[in-house]
């Protein structure tokens, strides 16, 4: 038997893995069930040191290259999973006959396949949450010179944010990287995704049954009119007069909401005032992440960075109004999360801090704070607020950090 793991320094566990035999043949003693999406390859989950691990069949070449792929786009900050290796050579025990390589990816914690989510609650709005999430996506990708080559669901992974989803790319493996993308390859890329959406949610229709609110053919196009929208907000040109330059503001609040930020502004003078020209880019974590990063240590989504800054906003004008004195942000973060956030997750008992995210958790405290006191015509309070939400709420809310699950069919099995 022999073997290579290309790649950064990787738990020795993985040293007695039963390299020598296929995927689909390790014992089921060494893998973890986990629900996972459909695949065209065999995909086994491992845990190693108390962190799980995706392992993707596939040969050598093209495991490599998506290995390296997956690196430079984390490298960039864009929302992908974390690729750990490859191991390549591999030959079985007996005959030495080699077997194809195997890409090693850390799981993503409180991920879900799309599957998955239209079996869960708390997604108002699911069919629109997952297309902007996706176009989201997307236009990430494509502002930093990615062309994906098989966007679908199936190849994205969604993490809840804020009442929301982000998207992950999950699988590169049809990926290209450039210097930038041209119009005729996002189109390409556009056209695949309308497809590819399209199948899969006539997939899910045959699997669950009507799809309440959920046309396929219609929802896999609105993906373009997501897509074409944040693309033009980012990327496109103005004119401003003099005098004008709150436009300028206006629109770079504008980015800022979207979650990304202007990479690069340039201003040139014309005839018919000075033309605004943009390099955006979304710089990961995000405007709303970025600042509650560094005021807070707290490293969330999007979406949830926004409604933790409102809240921790909200309290220093509390402590402004309460101390009669202006209170540096700085400050007034630092009280907030001792004060506020770390004692409100203190009160959910330990057995199911693990349910959700604690950013996800504490958004859900806040809405839930909110329709109690809406009912109540007064401020219950957060302690209240809490209590009522771990007994009404999160004990009936399934775990997402680690999804576990029965075995998926194999791809032939599946497709037959």
């Amino acid at each position: 038997m022999t073997f290579k793991l290309i790649g950064h320094p990787a738990p020795t566990a993985f040293l007695d893995l039963p390299w020598h035999l296929p995927l689909a043949a390790w014992p089921a003693d060494r893998v973890v069930p986990v629900t996972r999406g459909i695949s065209r390859h065999v995909v086994r989950f491992i845990s190693a040191d108390g962190v799980l691990y995706a392992l993707k069949e596939l040969p050598e070449e093209p495991a490599v290259r998506e290995y390296r792929l997956l690196r430079q786009l984390a490298a960039r900050q864009l929302r992908v999973v974390s690729a750990v290796g490859a191991v390549t050579g591999r030959t079985s025990l007996g005959d030495g006959e080699p077997l194809d390589a195997v890409l090693i990816t850390r799981h993503l914690e409180f991920s879900l396949p799309y599957r998955t989510l239209f079996g869960r609650r708390g997604i108002a709005d699911l069919r629109r949450s997952l297309l902007q999430a996706l176009a989201e996506l997307l236009v990430q990708l494509h502002l930093a010179g990615f062309f994906w080559g098989d966007c679908s669901l199936s190849n994205t992974l969604f993490r809840r944010d804020a009442g929301s989803l982000a998207a992950y790319l999950v699988d590169a493996e049809t990926g290209e990287l450039h210097p930038t993308i041209s119009d005729r390859m996002r189109e390409y890329d556009l056209a695949i995704a309308e497809e590819n959406i399209a199948g899969e949610l006539l997939d899910l229709e045959a699997a669950l049954g009507s799809l309440p609110g959920i046309d396929p053919f219609a929802t896999a196009r609105e993906l373009r009119g997501c897509y074409e929208s944040l693309w033009s907000e980012l990327t496109r040109e103005e004119v401003f007069r003099p005098g004008e330059r709150y436009r300028l503001e206006a629109r770079l609040r504008r980015i800022n909401e979207l979650g990304f930020d202007a990479k690069e502004i340039e201003l040139v003078a014309t005839a018919g005032g000075e033309r605004l020209r943009l390099q955006t880019q979304l710089v990961e974590p995000g405007h709303h992440r970025r600042r509650l990063l560094r005021l807070t240590g707290l490293d969330v989504q999007e979406n949830q960075a926004r409604r933790l800054l409102n809240d921790l906003m909200s309290y220093r004008a509390h402590l402004e109004q309460a101390e009669g004195h202006s209170i540096p942000e700085a400050v007034a973060a630092s009280r907030w999360l001792v004060e506020v956030f770390e004692p409100a997750l203190a009160l959910i008992p330990p057995e199911l801090r693990n349910k959700l995210e604690p950013a996800e958790l504490y958004h859900q405290i806040l809405d839930h704070r909110w329709f109690l006191s809406q009912a109540a015509g007064q401020d219950v309070g957060m302690e209240q607020a809490v209590r009522s939400y771990v007994a009404h709420v999160l004990r009936f809310v399934p775990d997402e950090r680690t999804v576990l699950g029965v075995p998926e069919p194999e791809p032939d099995a599946a497709e037959g």
